[in-house]
């Protein structure tokens, strides 16, 4: 066997998955790393619409469903669909299921997690290490006012798990007691990273993207209002001081790779990992006025609370948007769609009002990781995607 790893990487066109996939393509954390990345996307992708470099390493496999059929059929698929699953040394875990419903919502990513690992522990017979994304519910994040008084930031991965009721629909848990159970006599290891809200570049239509919402937003209130326009922080007085830490997909896929690579953690059996931007939290009074900037605006908050809403904005001014489109020669239907989760731009923005800052030392002193990115660094990557790949101008007439 090569001493090159071999990535299958789950949910690969969502934003995590498609900045590791790019990450790995571009030879981090070093050339001669990995011999190749195996794509699974449910949705239809091509290489062109990916955006990913044209490379032989890489595969892209659409069309495989976790939760259709039994175990059974979901292997014989995966059998049919794609090749070198006998190479695949490392199980990258980023597919999520959207749904309004929590119940279906818990069931269906629960489930969706034990099959994927069911199908790479049968049918990879070199499996190395297994990565599941996890996120900052384990905290209480979501919960915002109920949140346990427990949880004080800046939050370490130390933090027991949360208990009922706080923990009812955090789908994480199960997942992470299965492999947990599972993983106990097998050869391979498995670790979970946890970022804040994900800050990434999609190819294709995502449930909630704000690194895609906000770049429609500014560009459109750019077009409309011009050059040097102020743009009112669509927030609250409390939601523009809480403290957090960006997590870019960028920085996760290259700190998740840093730490599954690494023989320290390779073998670990459920280490777990924040992973974030930098060490130190930045405020939306910080953050605003940077990403303003990189449209030509200038970023203010104004005295009353949410004086614009973000879905709303791009709603109420969607045939400018479309007149944007033909005049800058940009693809379609990214700006709005059903896919889009109702509210989400509302949620994170305004209704996240304390503060949620992570310990990042863990990363940073322990496992050595050394990178840190700020705001127009990390916002700016994305922005940068989209206009390279015609979702947004590159430039204002």
């Amino acid at each position: 066997m090569s001493d090159l790893k071999y990535a299958l990487i789950f949910g690969a066109s969502g934003v995590t998955g498609w900045s590791t996939v790019n990450e790995i393509l571009n030879d981090y954390p070093k050339k001669g790393t990995f011999g190749g990345v195996i794509a699974l996307t449910n949705r239809p992708l091509s290489l062109e619409q990916s955006r990913w470099p044209k490379d032989e390493r890489l595969t892209i496999v659409s069309g495989i469903d976790l939760l259709k059929g039994s175990q059974e059929d979901l292997e014989r698929t995966m059998k049919e669909k794609i090749p070198n699953l006998d190479k695949v040394t490392d199980n990258y875990f980023f597919a999520y299921k959207a749904h309004t419903d929590n119940d279906i919502q818990t069931k269906e990513n629960v489930e969706m997690f034990k099959r994927a690992v069911l199908a790479t522990d049968h049918l990879c017979p070199h499996l190395e290490h297994v990565v599941l994304q996890t996120g900052a519910k384990h905290y209480g994040c979501h919960l915002l006012g109920d949140r346990p008084a427990r949880f004080v930031p800046p939050f370490a991965e130390s933090e027991p798990f949360l208990e009922p009721p706080a923990s009812d629909g955090l789908f994480y848990l199960p997942q992470m007691e299965f492999i947990g159970d599972y993983s106990k006599d097998k050869a391979w290891g498995w670790i979970d990273t946890r970022p804040d809200i994900i800050i990434g570049f999609v190819p294709n239509q995502n449930f909630y993207s704000l690194g895609s919402a906000l770049g429609f937003f500014l560009s459109l209130y750019r077009e409309i209002n011009g050059e040097g326009a102020e743009c009112p922080f669509p927030g609250t007085a409390k939601s523009w001081v809480a403290k957090s830490i960006d997590s870019s997909a960028e920085m996760i896929a290259r700190q998740t790779l840093h730490v599954a690579l690494s023989d320290k953690y390779r073998a670990s059996k459920g280490e777990s990992f924040n992973v974030a931007d930098e060490r130190t939290p930045r405020t939306w009074e910080t953050r605003w006025p940077d990403l303003c900037a990189y449209f030509g605006l200038k970023g203010v908050k104004k005295p009353e609370d949410n004086p614009i809403e973000v879905r709303k904005y791009i709603r109420d001014n969607i045939n400018t948007w479309n007149q944007m489109e033909t005049k800058y020669g940009l693809q379609s239907g990214h700006a709005d769609s059903p896919q889009i989760f109702p509210g989400f731009e509302y949620f994170l923005i305004t209704l996240f009002d304390q503060d949620r800052q992570y310990d990042m030392t863990k990363m940073y002193d322990v496992a050595g990781f050394k990178e840190e990115r700020d705001t127009t660094h990390a916002w700016g990557r994305v922005f940068e995607h989209m206009r390279a790949a015609k979702i947004l101008p590159s430039e204002f007439k």
